[in-house]
């Protein structure tokens, strides 16, 4: 990738940056309830990271 990112590029992979994030710990007793330990990333909508899959921005 090039030293010098365009603005749009910057935006598009902030954006993606934003989808690997974990849910908030709220959600979690919300979806499977108050009992249930479930660790937050399994809520998320893309799993993604830099090292396994790459993106086509």
């Amino acid at each position: 990738m090039a030293r010098y990112k365009h603005l749009s590029r910057k935006i598009r992979l902030a954006k993606l940056n934003k989808k690997t994030r974990w849910a908030p710990f709220w959600t979690i007793p919300k979806t499977f309830g108050k009992g249930r330990r479930v660790h937050p990333g399994r809520l998320t909508s893309t799993k993604r990271s830099w090292r396994r899959t790459k993106t086509k921005a």
